[in-house]
């Protein structure tokens, strides 16, 4: 790619990120809430039952109605937009890399693979989150920042309450755990690319199968190829909500696993030792809690994103 498309599409990615992160921001709260191991702040009512005449107390994780009505009622609604800051600062700068490396791998094996194939698509995603890894930028530069976030999403603190804020948030941690306290979660954060790579190989394959349908059903290819309409994009938001969806449910677990990692003052130390304890103590159905909230909130993040990045890729290179 020329150094124009480049720019192009690391703009068009930070905007894509930037939009999807605002508007689903508070089920990014609740989802994150509904993961950590920190269930006792979550019960409103200690349910009370009688076990050979004597009173016990049983908690059960809440669902996410219930979670984001907590919220509302004991913290307010500016809750729900806890960690937004460092989100943003992270969410645009990576996935603006993360577009401008896919699609620059996107145009180079287009030239040694079948073009637009699914074998371009796997490599392509694949390159996309190996190379940032390698130079220190996507996961491993801005593990602190999604660190942060997560931190900030945790503190739950009633109204009138001082909340801790972002930089708060850093000197606490540093503190108590040092400069490594900033990077855990990161083995988890790796192991996520599963998820990316089944993404952009399923919303490639049906982007692709939705234009070539349109072409078919026009005369005139060339212009439909040049001009796209609503009915595209809309296209391009249904194919980004459907592959989110499947690569979400496939690879959940490390999204539990990432969070409990993360948590202030966490038993959990690392990414397998997680994946064996979580079912342990609270079943395999924990390793996909929250996983609702998560596809509620990851279907419509996902399609605004990819939209408002086809739509500005678009508009720029007009």
């Amino acid at each position: 790619m020329s150094q124009r498309d480049t720019l192009v599409h690391l703009f068009a990615g930070g905007c894509g990120g930037t939009v999807g992160a605002i508007l689903t921001c508070p089920l990014e709260v609740v989802k994150t809430r509904l993961q950590s191991s920190h269930v006792t702040f979550y019960i409103s009512e200690v349910q009370l039952s009688t076990v050979n005449g004597a009173s016990v107390a049983r908690m059960a994780p809440p669902g996410p109605l219930h979670c984001l009505k907590l919220i509302l009622e004991k913290e307010g609604p500016r809750s729900l937009f806890r960690g937004l800051g460092p989100n943003l600062v992270g969410v645009a700068p990576s996935r603006a890399i993360y577009f401008a490396a896919y699609s620059a791998a996107k145009d180079q094996l287009n030239g040694v693979f079948e073009p637009d194939s699914t074998q371009v698509h796997m490599v392509s995603a694949g390159l996309a989150v190996a190379l940032p890894l390698l130079w220190f930028t996507a996961i491993t530069a801005t593990n602190p920042i999604w660190l942060i976030k997560t931190r900030l999403q945790l503190d739950a603190r009633n109204r009138g309450e001082r909340r801790m804020n972002a930089f708060q948030c850093v000197r606490k941690v540093y503190q108590a755990e040092g400069w490594r306290g900033f990077y855990r979660g990161m083995s988890a954060s790796y192991a996520g690319i599963s998820e990316t790579v089944i993404h952009f190989v399923i919303y490639e394959s049906i982007k692709r199968k939705l234009l070539e349908s349109k072409a078919q059903g026009s005369m005139d290819q060339e212009e439909e190829e040049s001009v796209k309409d609503a009915s595209d994009f809309v296209g391009m938001m249904l194919a980004a909500a459907t592959s989110k969806t499947c690569a979400t449910s496939i690879a959940y677990p490390h999204e539990v696993i990432r969070t409990r990692l993360r948590e202030e003052g966490s038993k959990y130390r690392s990414f397998f030792q997680t994946l064996l304890t979580v079912p342990k103590e609270e079943g395999y159905r924990a390793l996909y809690r929250g996983l609702t909230t998560h596809l509620v909130r990851q279907i419509p993040n996902t399609a605004i994103m990819m939209s408002t990045y086809e739509m500005v890729v678009y508009l720029l290179q007009r």
